[in-house]
């Protein structure tokens, strides 16, 4: 199933030159994951709560590959040059099928509960 990586980053208000070498870098260590962007620091329309900060989605074929490019030599040997600067949380979520009822999962949850 597809899986997601979210990224919630607080970036500064001046990027450092690591950060640019990696962005240059990173699609490289995608591509063999079937990685690819979906949100990349598009502007953020905050409707409730607080959102200080830049969201990132990275869409994969399974939470399984997603963990893979993760842990992968490639991507580990970059990593360091954005998490050294931009402090943030990173989270591997599967999604839900087109068939994804909503009501039929609080009918389960009720039941459940």
């Amino acid at each position: 199933m597809t899986a997601y990586g979210i990224a919630h980053l607080r970036p500064p208000a001046v990027l450092p030159e690591d950060v640019y070498r990696y962005l240059e870098r990173i699609q490289a260590t995608l591509d063999p994951y079937g990685g690819r962007f979906v949100v990349h620091g598009a502007d953020v329309q905050v409707l409730e709560g607080e959102w200080p900060g830049a969201l990132v989605v990275i869409e994969f074929p399974s939470a399984a590959v997603a963990r893979e490019w993760y842990d992968s030599p490639a991507y580990q040997a970059i990593l360091r040059l954005r998490a050294d600067h931009i402090p943030g949380d990173l989270v591997i979520v599967e999604g839900c099928g087109p068939d994804h009822d909503s009501a039929a999962m609080a009918a389960a949850l009720r039941a459940a509960g």
